[in-house]
């Protein structure tokens, strides 16, 4: 990385990687809502979090965060629509946004919130799974070599908690809705 942008970073208040950690999965999911495929969903959140750091950004909450963040990703994706012609119209992305706006809002700290406390459940092999899998980053078979159990196990696993952790979360944004 660049000096001057290590530099830039270090003058700022809002702390970027806490900002990548809290809002790069809704960025990647609202850009593949937009029609992006996985790859250039995986690009251009990317290149919405480096203009982050390259461009002066105003901490303002989470829900500003959020909204400034789409709107990167959203302009991002213009460009990329103008290049390719991903979809027909400007119309029918402001519909799409318009959707997910009803949709998702601008409160993802609520869903955080629920995914916090629906992991504080989770318990046993699958918190160990989830934790390689997702905080160490570890594949299926290096996590089923680690736990000494067969990578179709680890998959199990994943798809129960996976499907817990969804049905928790509903759970909780109901009760507090």
């Amino acid at each position: 990385m660049h000096f001057r942008y290590v530099e830039a970073l270090m003058e700022r208040s809002v702390d970027v990687a806490a900002l990548v950690e809290a809002h790069h999965a809704n960025v990647w999911r609202y850009l593949r809502y937009l029609g992006c495929d996985r790859a250039m969903a995986d690009d251009l959140t990317q290149e919405t979090f480096l203009q982050i750091m390259q461009k002066p950004f105003e901490w303002r909450g989470q829900r500003e965060a959020a909204s400034y963040l789409r709107s990167v990703a959203r302009n991002l994706f213009l460009v990329q629509v103008r290049r390719s012609k991903l979809i027909k119209t400007v119309e029918d992305l402001e519909q799409a946004d318009a959707a997910w706006e009803r949709a998702h809002g601008d409160e993802p700290d609520e869903r955080q919130q629920a995914l916090r406390e629906c992991l504080e459940a989770v318990q046993g092999k699958a918190r160990e799974v989830l934790h390689l899998q997702y905080r160490e980053k570890a594949g299926g078979e290096e996590i089923a070599k680690r736990l000494g159990i067969s990578a179709q196990n680890v998959r199990v696993i994943v798809h129960r908690a996976r499907q817990s952790l969804k049905d928790c979360i509903q759970k909780k944004l109901g009760a507090r809705a």
